[in-house]
Order: C-alpha cells, then structure tokens, then sequence
C-alpha cells in the first residue's frame, strides 16, 4: 500500500507490531506518504494489535506480513526487509533485538543508510531501563503527572495522550525525520532512541519556564493554566455540557463578561486579582449554568472571547470549522482524525486501512 503522494513518498519504513506509541509515530510517517510495512506475528490475527482493533487509526496505511523472529527464518526475511528499508522501527526491551538477531550492529552491517528507530519507556540505558511502565509511570517521573488536577485533589492521567503519543509516538516521528534529513548529507543513517519519559520531559518546557520566573509558584489546581485562573477553566452549562473559557487578555476578558452579561457589574472583582478569584468563579459558574451548551456556543460564536465548547470526540467531526477543515476523515466506515500537517505542493493520499496480510515474498518483491 504505498502511497503515491506526501511529502515522504518513497520513504521506506519496516515497523515491529508492537502497542500504541510506535504504531501511532508510524500512522504519522504512513499519513506523510511512507511505504509502511508492519510486521506482525504469526500466532494470529489479534498478534500485534492488542492496543487497537484491526484496521484502526493506528493501523492505518499499511502493509501487512507476518514473521516468526523468534526463528533463524524469520529474522533472515526481517533482514532482508532491512536491506532494501530506509527505517526499522522497534519497540522491545533494551537488549531484545539483539538477543533476536536484528540489533542496530547488525542491521548497520547489511545497511548503513538505516535510521534504526528504538521507542521504549525509560530508553535504552539508565537504571530504569528493563524495567516495565506504562503511560502513568514515565510521565509521574518526568514530571509531568503532578501538575495535573484540581486544587486540594490528587492528580489525574490523562488518558494516555502525553507519554504514549505525544511524548513517545510523535517523539518518534520526530526524531525519524531528523535522522532521515541528517542521512542526506552523511550518506549514513543512526540510531533513534526515542523514549517516553524524555518526551514528557520535554513537553514540560514551558511549564519550566513558568517556575523559573514565578509564574506557577502556586500548589497544583491554583496556577493561571491549570484551572486556578476562572478565567481560563471549564464550567458546567445548564444541559451537562461544558464550555472551555481561556480569556487571559483583558480584550478577551472583555468579550467574555460581555458574553456572560457582566460587563456592566461594578461588584465584579479585578481579573488578576487573585483574592477576588472564587467570587469571580462563583458568578461565572452560576452564569454558565443558566444556558446549555449549544446557547453559549451561539451566545460566543460573534464574540472573540476564547470561549468554545468542550466536544466529545464522538462529536467533534461535526463541529463547523472541523468539517470545513476536513480535520477529520472517513476510513471504511470509521471516523478518524486527518493526517496532519498540510503541504501545498506534496499533499498526501486519503488514509486507507491495513491491506490484507501479505506474504513476506511479495513484500520483497515490491522492494526491489
């Protein structure tokens, strides 16, 4: 299935079927126009896929086959992949693919121009190397866990968008692309050790800025972009529904109260003053809780106020500026987000699902 347009078209990756971070940096690489070939095990259709039902958004846009690699057969068809590939990407244990027969050493061996791709938990060295984590663990040691949750409350994950995909598969895509740019001009690809708990390290940067000069001083849920700030959290309208406020400006804390019908209240505390803070979150929770949802959201739609609906993502296809966008797509009957970023000259094709599981021979053949 490769495809016939993107930006990386032509590009060649071989991805070990392993659980979300890897998949979702390889759903990016196969949405930019990478030929994808995703090597599954043999002991059935669920092998390899245990994060997503088959055909899913993280499967998309590839090609199949399946080998045993934990046979002499099976690791020689791998290398011969390798031979003709521009990326392997794995997701073992340190050590696991050298044990198997297909470390870096030995790929670099067959072919220098590979960028070996390695994405793990806690990366390939350090004292918590071998050690087993999920999403939860890399980002609580990161630092990126603690600050997350409401004043007084203990801090929540979230799902596992910051260590599995934007900490560990974008992470990846990243860094892939680097190395490829880089083999341009040294003709020799390298080794990618993209690890979960340094991409949330990572995405901590601005946070580290605020602490550095004062600005997030305050105990978890009491800073200005963790929902300490009224004017920049979410409140409950009269349906169930939420709407997301992030009027920080004062033009766009102008727009807000008069959205809200306070712009005339001579009673209402100062914006940055934090004393006047629960009063001010008193009258925005009361006022939001007149309207539902979908009034607020006509109410701002005319207003730049930084006010929005907060939308399941069941429902978010729908919402106007995404459908306009086409922010998301349609793949075998299935909903999806779009690929992403956008090229004016290199657009890629549509995403399609997984191909059906192709012998490793016509992979080969199609890799000449």
């Amino acid at each position: 299935m490769p495809s016939d347009g993107g930006p990386l078209a032509g590009v060649r990756v071989v991805e070990l079927a392993s659980l979300a971070p890897a998949p979702f940096g390889c759903m990016v690489l196969a949405d930019l126009g990478a030929d994808v070939v995703r090597v599954d095990r043999p002991d059935g259709p669920g092998a390899g896929r245990l994060a997503a039902p088959p055909g899913g958004p993280l499967q998309r846009g590839r090609r199949v086959t399946a080998l045993d690699l934990k046979s002499p057969e099976g690791v020689a068809d791998l290398l011969r992949l390798v031979d003709r590939a521009d990326v392997l990407v794995e997701a073992y244990r340190p050590g696991v693919a050298e044990r198997l027969g297909f470390g870096p050493e030995t790929c670099a061996a067959r072919n220098p121009r590979l960028v070996y791709a390695r994405m793990t938990g806690w990366g390939q060295d350090g004292p918590l190397a071998a050690r087993a984590g999920h999403d939860i663990d890399y980002i609580a040691v990161a630092g990126a866990l603690e600050p997350l949750g409401r004043a007084g409350e203990r801090p929540y994950a979230p799902g596992n968008l910051i260590g599995d995909f934007a900490g560990g598969g974008m992470l990846l895509a990243v860094g892939v692309l680097a190395a490829l740019l880089e083999r341009e001009r040294s003709g020799v690809g390298q080794v990618v050790d993209a690890a979960m708990v340094d991409g949330s390290a990572l995405l901590t940067a601005f946070l580290h800025g605020m602490i550095g000069t004062g600005l997030w001083s305050a105990p978890r849920g009491r800073n200005l972009l963790d929902g300490g700030a009224p004017f920049y959290d979410t409140y409950r309208t009269a349906d169930g529904g939420f709407m997301a406020v992030g009027a920080l400006e004062p033009a766009f804390y102008a727009a807000l109260l008069t959205g809200l019908g306070l712009a005339d209240d001579p009673d209402l505390p100062a914006q940055y003053d934090p004393t006047g803070w629960p009063e001010l979150r008193r009258r925005f929770t009361d006022r939001f809780a007149e309207r539902t949802r979908d009034e607020w959201t006509a109410v701002f739609a005319d207003l730049d106020a930084c006010v929005a609906p907060v939308l399941a993502p069941t429902e978010a296809h729908r919402h106007p500026h995404n459908a306009a966008r086409g922010t998301f797509v349609e793949v075998a009957g299935e909903i999806q987000p779009a690929p992403a970023p956008r090229f004016t000259r290199t657009p890629p094709a549509p995403p399609a699902p997984p191909s059906e599981l192709e012998p490793i021979a016509d992979i080969l053949a199609s890799w000449p």
